[in-house]
């Protein structure tokens, strides 16, 4: 796989994966993701009655998605088999993937008041069946692209709400801060991504920080692999520990910073430590964590927030949001500043900017 890539399996679990020799073909599958890499880089109207009996019409934003079928070749974009206004077809992952882009744009209409993926009302294409046993899903800067897994380790990865949130979230990145993918700034562009991902499947089942399992890619894992999803947001390091996988990598704390040359420099990995503070700061909260952390992390996301920001400038830059939205001595602002003490990004919370 490229370095550059958005991919939602790292690829140090696909290099580690095509070692296996318990899953034959799955380490198949991974030998031929890694090479295959990734390519690189409407309104609706609603009708109601007033309390005069006269028929309103309200023009509102709506998703203009499509969905095509690469075959499973490298192809891009492959053929088209659904748009926008057609009905479920017999293919339940071109069903999966249409709805997984619906309810994207749902979370970021609703929670965000932004139109699509550049707030300008951004077509949503997307293509299943990449390839043959693929084991990734990735945003390649237009589209959302489906693997089918290798059956062994991964399952198709349509099924996986956070999933689609997470890449559709990159194509948001790209339209506001542009974080670049090293370092500490792509990590964080890889934890926004997972902000996104989660808050997209909680918004849809309209789950509360507390109910909410906080893990990205669950369900994707076959019963064969001892993990319950790629990683786990409120738990770093806990999403899996397998003899074939290894145990999941992510650090939770900023002690345990990863320092490598590898995966861009760790950002599947050091994700982690933001993903946690983000978390830290909805189950704080209560509630529905899109209504207040979201808003938090949008506004930092989408204000000044430079192209290669590290943690401790995102950090400054959601408590300076949080300052802004609620007040300087706020409830959210103090769960903020709290959350990235908890995670080593802030020594005490004295250090925040206030």
């Amino acid at each position: 796989m490229s370095t550059g890539s958005h991919g939602i399996v790292p690829a140090y679990l696909l290099a580690r994966l095509a070692e296996s020799g318990r899953f034959p073909r799955a380490a198949d599958a991974a030998r031929q993701t890694l090479l295959a890499g990734r390519p690189p880089f409407r309104g609706r109207i609603t009708l109601s009655i007033d309390a005069d009996g006269s028929l309103v019409a309200e023009l509102t934003d709506a998703p203009n998605r499509t969905i095509s079928d690469a075959q499973n070749t490298e192809t891009l974009p492959g053929v088209v088999v659904r748009a926008e206004d057609d009905g479920p077809v017999d293919d339940a992952a071109v069903n999966e993937a249409f709805d997984g882009l619906g309810a994207t744009f749902e979370l970021l209409l609703a929670a965000f008041a932004r139109n699509s993926l550049d707030d300008a009302g951004a077509p949503l294409d997307a293509t299943v069946h990449y390839g043959v046993d693929y084991d990734n899903a990735f945003w390649d800067g237009e589209r959302m692209v489906f693997g089918d897994g290798d059956g062994e380790v991964f399952r198709g990865f349509t099924g996986a709400l956070s999933v689609i949130g997470h890449e559709l979230a990159h194509g948001v990145i790209q339209h506001t801060a542009g974080l670049v993918y090293q370092g500490q700034s792509g990590a964080l562009n890889e934890s926004i991504a997972d902000v996104f991902g989660a808050l997209t499947e909680q918004h849809a089942a309209r789950q509360t920080a507390e109910a909410a399992s906080w893990l990205i890619g669950e369900g994707i894992f076959t019963d064969e692999v001892q993990g319950r999803a790629l990683r786990s947001m409120i738990e770093p390091g806990t999403a899996y520990d397998d003899d074939e996988l290894g145990k999941d990598p992510q650090p939770a704390h900023m002690r345990d910073f990863v320092t490598t040359t590898e995966d861009n420099g760790g950002v599947h990995i050091n994700s982690g430590i933001p993903n946690r503070a983000f978390a830290l700061a909805a189950q704080s909260l209560g509630g529905h964590a899109w209504e207040r952390a979201g808003q938090v992390w949008y506004r930092a996301l989408t204000g000044d927030l430079s192209s290669t920001a590290d943690f401790r400038a995102f950090a400054d830059a959601t408590a300076d949001a949080a300052a802004h939205l609620y007040g300087e001595e706020s409830e959210v602002a103090s769960a903020v500043r709290t959350a990235w003490t908890t995670v080593g990004v802030y020594a005490d919370e004295r250090s925040a900017p206030r």
